[in-house]
């Protein structure tokens, strides 16, 4: 591995802004082959980001969800197509929004009840406020707050379609969060604990922080014109009414790098084993069908997210985005990952051996320095490997 030009990459991008920070990691099947960070944990204070400093997995904590669904699938405690409300009798008073009479919101029965597995493909019907205006005047109109509130409220918010009629990001991993909870008899943390973050060795991932954890927080950044990169004091709720199976946790980048290596290898890591090698495989197949990534996700909400393209070629599987072709100079077909929206990114990429994450903490999600910058990664990376 020729990591001299990956560093490069990694202190152009803090230099000219681009980022405020980043942490870079990859492994292939004998263990790590990358480790690399440039920039500040904490804009314009001393001391440098590492692999081991905390951040917000954001969306990420949804892939770690879709595992534990999958594997209380494997021991006969949860079927992916069984309805949601089997397991979370709530969910059947969600209703689908269809616009509004004046500020009243104007919602009618769902078509078909969602399955599990619609949670898992984001087919359930549920959307994201971000992404969706209706959903985001809904909630102005109503004054329910959003799933980053950590309010129980939030899940009173409305389908934006039938289930399984359309692809669309939303809230789906966290209601999947809590059928894994009725399923095992667990929270969501303990059986997180116990079965997945545990077993990897991931000791520094979690949904609640100890004050010396947070000691190694990084900030949630954002951009000023007149002072660069500024730290803000935005993370979730200290006291959650629930665990959120969608964004929730902490990490480390090398923590997570144990959960990108136990799919590399198929479910399984040193002693632990999480999956089983079928499960994996099904994971990382498009599961969408006749149904299709949307080409362009467009903002509702330019705070946290830029309008971005997903790709022509990309799928969906269980919980992970999954690549439909090779992409020259880098991953290979049936790449799968995913990302969070303060900029952190992973892949699994068993085609060529190799999983791989870049790592930062800011908004908004996925504006075009930024993205150039992932870009530029994964093609060095590969170059160099």
């Amino acid at each position: 591995m020729h990591a001299a030009a990956v560093d490069r990459v990694l202190r152009d991008a803090v230099r000219s802004g681009a980022l405020p920070q980043v942490v870079a990691l990859a492994a292939d099947g004998d263990g790590v082959v990358y480790e690399g960070a440039a920039g500040p944990r904490v804009a314009d204070r001393p001391g440098p980001v590492t692999a081991d400093s905390v951040l917000r997995l954001a969306s990420m904590t949804a892939t770690v969800t879709a595992v534990a669904a999958l594997q209380l699938r494997e021991r006969g405690c949860l079927e992916l197509d069984a309805p949601v409300d089997l397991y979370c009798p709530e969910f059947v008073r969600l209703r689908v929004l269809e616009g509004f009479d004046g500020d009243s919101p104007k919602v009618r029965p769902a078509g078909a009840r969602a399955t599990v597995r619609q949670l898992l493909t984001h087919t359930s019907g549920l959307g994201y406020w971000f992404l969706d205006p209706d959903l985001l005047r809904w909630e102005s109109v109503t004054g329910t707050p959003n799933v980053l509130s950590g309010s129980d409220a939030a899940f009173a918010a409305p389908m934006t379609a039938d289930p399984g009629t359309r692809f669309g990001f939303g809230i789906g991993p966290d209601w999947l969060g809590r059928v894994v909870e009725a399923a095992s008899g667990l929270s969501l943390d303990a059986y997180l604990d116990a079965h997945v973050l545990g077993p990897l060795g991931m000791h520094h991932t979690g949904f609640a922080l100890t004050e010396e954890c947070r000691e190694h927080l990084v900030p949630v950044h954002v951009w000023d014109p007149d002072a660069g990169w500024v730290a803000t004091r935005m993370d979730w709720s200290r006291d959650p009414d629930w665990w959120s199976g969608g964004h929730g946790l902490y990490s480390t980048p090398r923590d997570f790098l144990a959960f990108q290596r136990m799919l590399l290898a198929g479910g399984s890591l040193g002693d632990a084993v999480i999956l089983e090698p079928a499960t994996v495989a099904a994971m990382f197949s498009d599961q969408l069908g006749g149904l299709r990534v949307p080409a362009i996700l467009r903002t509702a909400d330019p705070v946290m997210i830029h309008d971005c393209a997903p790709g022509r070629d990309v799928g969906w599987g269980l919980g992970v985005f999954v690549g439909n072709r090779e992409r020259p100079g880098g991953r290979g077909c049936g790449a799968a990952g995913w990302s969070g929206v303060f900029n952190s990114h992973f892949w699994v990429d068993p085609a060529n051996g190799v999983t791989a994450a870049m790592h930062s903490q800011f908004l908004p999600f996925a504006g075009p320095a930024a993205t150039a910058v992932c870009r530029e990664f994964e093609r060095t990376l590969y170059a160099s490997l």
